[in-house]
């Protein structure tokens, strides 16, 4: 299956220097200079190479010897682009100061809720923000929350993961509630909806607004709990990263 392109910046080397696969800076700086047009086009292209992934993998284990016998079972079927990202450079993490938003807003349970009680209920948050019909971040960012969910086991429903829609007016709490399923969201993961007016403003009081959901960048933010820092990891963070983020916070608590 012939998968599109990146988008190319510069001009392309003949077809025996390039290489098949790009690397997460490349990908990244398409993001930061292309416009929305370019931003789609990584997008299809990211989740045809996933899903390209996927069925690859299940033939190259069956054509490899196993001389070692059989390895440890899949963490969660960690998804390729996610546990590639990690790299030195790719992942930034800082603290920051965070006033959040007496938004109304809507969970995907369809209830309405104060956004500012829902993170201050005295559990560690983690919060993300996604749109349903999104290509390339967005289902890395919610396999990423699906995976730590799995690694946190008896924990996970102790610990807050929030998901803000930047489309609200397609993300309906029914819209919601169909994503969170395809992604596994057990209990203590939670997608937000509203006004158009409310998610501008809690993506404001996150410093993640671009003006236009197409330019969103991965962002991940936690507070162990309410009146601690807040740190933002800028980047594609597997589960891992974020979990031994989590825990740094936990003990310097």
């Amino acid at each position: 299956m012939a998968l599109p392109p990146f988008p190319r910046h510069q001009q392309a080397a003949p077809a025996r220097q390039r290489s098949a696969v790009q690397p997460v800076s490349t990908v990244r700086r398409a993001f930061a200079t292309g416009g929305p047009a370019a931003r789609a086009r990584i997008g299809r292209a990211l989740a045809l190479r996933i899903v390209a992934c996927s069925l690859a993998a299940p033939l190259l284990a069956l054509a490899l010897p196993d001389a070692a016998g059989p390895g440890p079972a899949p963490d969660h079927a960690a998804m390729p682009m996610a546990s590639n990202a990690s790299g030195k450079g790719t992942v930034q993490e800082h603290r920051v100061t965070v006033a959040l938003p007496a938004q109304k807003m809507l969970r995907e349970d369809g209830k309405p809720v104060q956004f500012n009680q829902e993170l201050d209920d005295g559990r560690p948050v983690l919060v993300n923000f996604i749109y349903t019909t999104c290509f390339g971040i967005c289902p890395i960012s919610s396999q990423t929350f699906a995976q730590l969910q799995g690694k946190l086991g008896a924990e996970a429903a102790k610990v807050h993961l929030v998901s803000v829609s930047i489309d609200p007016e397609e993300d309906t709490p029914a819209v919601l509630r169909k994503y969170a399923r395809k992604y596994g969201a057990g209990p203590g993961w939670n997608h937000y909806t509203g006004t158009v007016e409310a998610s501008i403003a809690i993506q404001k009081a996150f410093e993640v607004y671009k003006g236009d959901k197409m330019n969103h960048d991965p962002v991940t933010l936690m507070r162990v709990a309410p009146g601690k820092p807040w740190v933002r990891i800028d980047g594609f963070a597997t589960a891992e990263d974020l979990l031994r983020a989590y825990r740094r916070l936990q003990g310097s608590s």
